[in-house]
């Protein structure tokens, strides 16, 4: 049986118990059973974790209400305490880490070219080196290799550079990578089990066998709290010689308020994330997230679009910017390349009407051309001497030309999100002491980026390996927590091992969702601030309600040991404490 729905059967049978035994007084006792059993199951896991929860109090509380017949305190009490587990497993229900999309985005099957040229699926457990693969436009390079025909790939999962990447022969090539033009053909120079892509998975493993989240406001109170408690109720029984004030003051003590009132302003929390596009894996991520101290940031897909958009034409005289994008995305329309699209996209965006082209021919990655009002237009790499008027310092350019003669070029970058630009103003306002922007792409684009939002501290060049490392050293200098964003494959391994690492998922699943702790469903990195501040709120309002919870327990424990208030009164007693808690709790959804 699951451990939620082991949950929900204690609540129910808890409850049940409690209810029939105003009618017939003895099903209480069944009730105190029902609840004592997996409580001792609870106190001996954290025992062997050498850690001592609020479990020991309600153990207590039980095994004493039924020894001495006080129970309707044991029925209670044994409610409460499923009703606390029932809200914690459902506060962290999402957060058990899955490599699921990470797994699923390698390719099950290849197309190994036979000595016969004839095409044969492979598993890939099945490729060895030295075997031909021939790759389609869009499939994903199932192993590392060396290319046979020049390809143009979308190394951006991997590298974090946005723009498409010409190979050339003989080059080599890493899996994971996406083919992003035409077809080729690659001899194989490892297996799938050596590869780049599998070695993130299992980076990505081993990241995620990190600790648990440090110690939860719950336990951190109940390890102060439990001692007072018993020394308090062992003292009453020893000064007045009355097991039942022993009794009471571990009901009044048994420590509901963070039983109930904390999970219940950490789930607030989640679904106030969730309401504004940012999904907490779970109770004890919106914690640590709520004690953000340091955060590092990703630039392709994070800070910035993650592909590549016209940024400016340039143009001989006789011609306008307009008429030259016109022109190029008139023949790029027949091209499945993704600087084609984005040619395409842009003129349909600024209204251009797309001429018909005819007679339309294309090397992949490389140009594509055709006839369009009479003349051979042909849209490609630049591959002559740049001329006066071409003063482009970008990238990505694409050459536009008419009959052979250089007539416009486009530059292509991949364009910041707006929102990035009040990013670093926004993390500082809401407690951040320290952001870097962390990349795999060079130097030159890292510091640009950095420069135009803000950011002082830049790692540029980084492979998956390096973020993890950084990541990792960042964590053991920061007092709070370490957090980091971003999107890619060579992102996954750094946010499976951060406290929390945060995903840009609006695209899909991917390996850093996956990965991740939080989920920026929103294509929109201001969520993150605000996924911040609400997780700080919330762990505020929950430190609160635990305080005053626990403040009015010890006036009833107080109480208890004095003889003023029986186990059955603590019970009722602890019931209103517990809904004051509750109330101050709920605070945490308004907005």
């Amino acid at each position: 049986m699951s451990s939620r729905r082991g949950n929900w059967l204690l609540f129910i049978s808890s409850g049940l118990a409690l209810v029939i035994g105003f009618g017939v007084e003895r099903i209480w006792i069944i009730g105190g059973i029902i609840g004592i059993i997996p409580a001792i199951i609870w106190v001996i896991k954290d025992l062997r974790q050498h850690t001592m929860g609020s479990d020991v109090l309600a153990v207590l509380a039980l095994v004493g209400a039924i020894f001495t017949d006080e129970l309707f305190a044991a029925s209670v009490v044994a409610f409460m305490l499923a009703s606390g587990r029932l809200l914690e497993s459902w506060a962290e229900g999402q957060a058990e880490r899955q490599l699921k999309a990470l797994l699923a985005r390698v390719p099950r099957i290849t197309h190994r070219i036979g000595a016969d040229g004839t095409i044969q699926e492979t598993p890939i457990q099945d490729v060895i080196v030295g075997d031909r693969i021939l790759v389609r436009g869009g499939e994903i390079v199932p192993t590392d290799g060396e290319l046979l025909i020049a390809a143009t790939l979308d190394e951006s999962a991997l590298t974090g550079e946005p723009l498409p990447v010409n190979r050339e022969i003989t080059e080599p090539i890493d899996s994971g990578v996406v083919n992003a033009g035409a077809p080729f053909e690659y001899l194989a120079t490892n297996t799938s089990e050596q590869s780049t892509y599998a070695a993130i998975i299992r980076l990505v493993e081993s990241a995620q066998a990190k600790n648990s989240p440090g110690i939860r406001i719950a336990n951190r109170w109940a390890k102060r709290f439990v001692p007072i408690a018993l020394i308090l109720s062992g003292g009453s029984w020893l000064v007045s010689g009355d097991v039942h004030r022993a009794i009471a003051v571990l009901v009044a003590a048994t420590p509901c308020p963070l039983i109930l009132a904390v999970p219940i302003a950490v789930v607030s929390g989640l679904s106030r994330a969730a309401k504004h596009g940012a999904i907490i894996k779970g109770g004890a991520i919106l914690e640590l997230l709520g004690r953000t101290e340091v955060v590092l940031l990703d630039k392709t897909g994070t800070l910035t679009h993650g592909g590549p958009a016209v940024s400016e034409i340039q143009c001989s005289q006789g011609y306008t910017p307009e008429e030259i994008l016109t022109l190029a995305a008139s023949v790029d329309q027949y091209s499945t390349h993704v600087v084609a699209k984005s040619l395409v996209s842009a003129a349909q965006a600024a209204g251009h009407k797309l001429q018909a082209v005819e007679d339309v021919t294309e090397v992949a990655g490389h140009r594509i051309q055709g006839q369009c009002g009479g003349a051979v237009i042909t849209v490609g790499q630049l591959t002559q001497e740049r001329p006066s008027w071409m003063t482009l310092d970008l990238p990505l350019i694409v050459a536009v030309s008419k009959d052979n003669q250089l007539i416009g070029a486009i530059g292509l970058k991949d364009p910041l999100r707006p929102e990035s630009r009040m990013l670093i103003s926004d993390l500082k306002a809401a407690g951040v002491k320290y952001v870097a922007l962390v990349t795999g792409d060079r130097e030159s684009t890292a510091r640009e980026v950095a420069q135009e939002i803000g950011i002082e501290n830049v790692y540029s060049s980084v492979t998956a390996e390096g973020k993890l490392e950084i990541t990792r050293g960042l964590m053991q200098t920061s007092v709070g927590s370490v957090v980091v964003v971003g999107d890619g494959i060579n992102d996954a391994p750094a946010l499976a091992a951060a406290d929390v690492g945060v995903a840009m998922g609006a695209r899909g699943a991917s390996a850093a969702s996956e990965a991740a702790d939080v989920v920026i469903v929103e294509d929109s990195i201001d969520r993150l601030t605000i996924a911040i501040k609400i997780a700080k709120t919330s762990r505020n309002k929950a430190i609160q309600a635990a305080g005053v919870g626990m403040g009015l327990s010890f006036i009833a424990m107080i109480a208890g040991a004095l003889g003023v208030m029986s186990p059955s009164q603590g019970a009722v007693t602890q019931e209103i404490i517990d809904v004051i808690a509750i109330l101050w709790a709920l605070t945490a959804l308004a907005d």
